[in-house]
């Protein structure tokens, strides 16, 4: 039940955010950003480009959430190091502003995915390879036309990229710290 009030609760921030002049105090800008305002890295994640992104990433933050059903403190503590991750990184793109909760979608996959496989969960090393294959795509083939149509933008690879390979590292190290508390 937590769960679940709290990603409503996350959904409905994220609604809010879309609305000025709350969109245009927390979307990612590279230059107020370097100009000080820190608190775009972790928030640009949280607002988006129109409605139709807003939707979509929200049915994905609802559907991987309902899959692996976790720990309210463990997919907040991710979703803030994905984000915090992916506001970074913006800043090395051709991205002037960065919206959207893409990137950190890739991140929560990819922790959850491969932290179920390192436990032992062999079938989700299935899951795992398709999120690597999904990722490899987008660095191959570019940004897909038809979503960017839909979000009115160009769809961030780079941020699913950054987004998963930190929930890849996340586990991995979640993992190991676990192992090497066991064998205290």
């Amino acid at each position: 039940m937590k769960l679940y009030l709290v990603l409503l609760t996350l959904s409905l921030a994220c609604l809010g955010l879309q609305f000025e002049p709350l969109h245009s105090l927390v979307i990612w800008h590279r230059d107020l950003v370097a100009n000080g305002q820190w608190w775009r890295i972790v928030t640009g994640n949280f607002t988006h480009t129109n409605f139709n992104h807003l939707a979509m990433n929200l049915a994905g933050l609802w559907l991987i959430l309902s899959l692996f059903k976790p720990q309210t403190h463990r997919w907040l503590a991710v979703l803030f190091t994905s984000a915090f991750a992916v506001g970074i990184s913006a800043e090395y793109s051709q991205f002037t502003t960065y919206a959207g909760l893409s990137g950190v979608l890739h991140g929560l996959f990819g922790y959850f995915a491969f932290k179920e496989a390192l436990s032992g969960r062999k079938s989700s090393y299935i899951l795992v390879l398709g999120l690597l294959a999904k990722i490899a795509w987008e660095q191959y083939s570019g940004p897909s036309q038809s979503i960017g149509a839909m979000i009115n933008a160009t769809v961030a690879t780079e941020a699913h990229l950054v987004g998963a390979a930190t929930g890849l590292f996340l586990a991995a190290l979640s993992f190991y710290r676990q192992r090497l508390s066991s064998h205290k």
